[in-house]
């Protein structure tokens, strides 16, 4: 922006006086803003929130804070715009949509959220955790089974939860090898984020295309070649710098699952068939299906908590006797969600939705996919996503909306779910594990390690467009 339109921003907010009628509409409904001093201010409002969010480590500030405090403050900006106008209702319907969008994949993540948040109180990741590292494995199969289970979990689990445990597993086994742990980490990311593209779980992104109703359910797999590649590839280098020898043997733990914990995996694997079904066959969003799950769940919850009862009353007549149940609340578990993602998702998706509505994307869709083509925009939008989230990024190309075969948005899919991989900072299971493996792996510990990345990056995409 010119520091003159800039100043001129600042200086004039005319915000608060009426204003004439604006020309060139993107439709006889909405208001063209794209060259009016209200856009300016919402794309300055952004910027300055969206800044805040990438500093969000070194502010220690959450990052849904600024993008809920932008997202309300550019839709009353419209809201006046439009009221200026006699078009409030236009500009309401706007707005409920947008917020509709919001809240299905609110409910959806929610559910899913909870879910694995049981599993971790149950003990089933422990298990795993304990599984994988007592089996006095070479530093190199663990980079392997630890990149080849981000890999393969991250389409059911989301990437970042993937990520997280994979990197637990890490930093036990590795704990003598800082250089194990750097290298493993950076694996970990990679495959956490190709694993998440080729499944409408794996990622937000992937969530939202298939939410929006582009792509089928079955036609993200033809993404599995492309994204395995994505991983190998790199991974396949990285391994030549491991080291040779064997860690040692961890301290005993425990591998026992709570009871229930093999239950709650398979509602789980019942709530996705049950939201698969309500999209695929009944036309009804995801979300409903997911909120049945969570139904499900807490029933369970229900026998759960009526057993450790039972238990505790029989065994209360008996000194030193302890029962076998738990105590399991359903309640807690959704405490324990991530509100901060959930609410940066809010944030976001109201604010460029509001940009959208001002004619910021469709000037932006018509210029890039119209001077550049489908392809070139979609491998450039996987490369923005390395610094800007991929969550904006996909919503913009959503709201766009541009006219695209099946092939192009499978690629778009793929682009903005595996380019976050470029750095660590382009995806939220980067981000994490910067914080849990603070010192190990850091963002110039990836960045060395970005040309083999982006090797695979430009593999993956190769392959899709001869595949595919």
């Amino acid at each position: 922006m010119h520091k003159k339109t800039l100043s001129l921003v600042l200086a004039n907010l005319l915000l608060l006086l009426p204003m004439p009628v604006l020309s060139g509409q993107v439709n006889p409904n909405n208001l063209d803003l794209t060259t009016h001093f209200a856009g300016y201010l919402v794309l300055l409002i952004f910027f300055i929130a969206y800044t805040l969010v990438v500093f969000e480590e070194k502010l220690h500030l959450q990052k849904s804070k600024p993008v809920l405090v932008a997202a309300g403050i550019i839709w009353a900006i419209i809201a006046y715009v439009y009221k200026t106008h006699g078009l409030s209702e236009i500009a309401r319907a706007a707005l409920e949509h947008n917020f509709l969008e919001y809240t299905e994949l609110f409910f959806f993540l929610l559910v899913a959220m909870t879910y694995i948040s049981a599993m971790i109180e149950r003990g089933v990741f422990d298990a795993l955790h304990f599984k994988l590292v007592s089996q006095n494995y070479s530093y190199r199969q663990l980079f392997w089974i630890t990149g080849g289970l981000a890999f393969l979990i991250s389409p059911v689990a989301d990437n970042l939860t993937t990520a997280l445990i994979m990197c637990t597993v890490v930093l036990s086994v590795g704990a003598a090898s800082p250089k194990f742990i750097s290298i493993a980490c950076v694996n970990i990311v990679v495959a956490a984020n190709a694993g998440g593209a080729f499944s409408p779980f794996g990622d937000i992104t992937t969530l939202m295309v298939w939410q929006k109703g582009i792509l089928e359910f079955t036609t993200f797999f033809k993404l599995f070649i492309p994204s395995a590649l994505n991983f190998v590839v790199p991974a396949t280098i990285m391994c030549f710098y491991l080291p040779k020898d064997n860690p040692a043997l961890p301290e005993e733990g425990s591998t026992m699952i709570k009871h229930g914990g093999i239950m709650i995996i398979f509602l789980f694997l019942a709530t996705i068939g049950t939201s698969i079904f309500f999209h695929q066959f009944l036309h009804l969003p995801p979300a409903i299906g997911m909120l049945m799950g969570l139904g499900y769940l807490k029933i369970f919850g229900y026998y759960l908590s009526l057993k450790f009862r039972k238990e505790e009353s029989s065994f209360d007549s008996v000194p030193g006797s302890e029962g076998k149940g738990s105590a399991f609340d359903v309640f807690s578990h959704i405490a324990k969600s991530e509100w901060d993602t959930l609410f940066f998702f809010y944030g976001i998706i109201m604010a460029v939705g509001g940009i959208g509505f001002m004619g910021y994307l469709s000037v932006t869709s018509e210029f890039m996919y119209g001077e550049f083509g489908a392809t070139t925009t979609n491998i450039l939008l996987g490369i923005v996503s390395a610094v800007i989230d991929n969550i904006p990024v996909m919503f913009a190309v959503l709201t766009m909306a541009p006219e695209m075969s099946e092939n192009q948005w499978l690629l778009v899919t793929l682009t903005a779910g595996t380019g976050g991989s470029l750095l660590s900072i382009g995806s939220a299971a980067g981000v994490a594990l910067m914080g849990q493996a603070k010192g190990f792996y850091t963002f110039s510990s990836h960045l060395k390690w970005m040309p083999a990345i982006a090797l695979g990056y430009f593999s993956s995409i190769c392959a899709h467009l001869l595949i595919n």
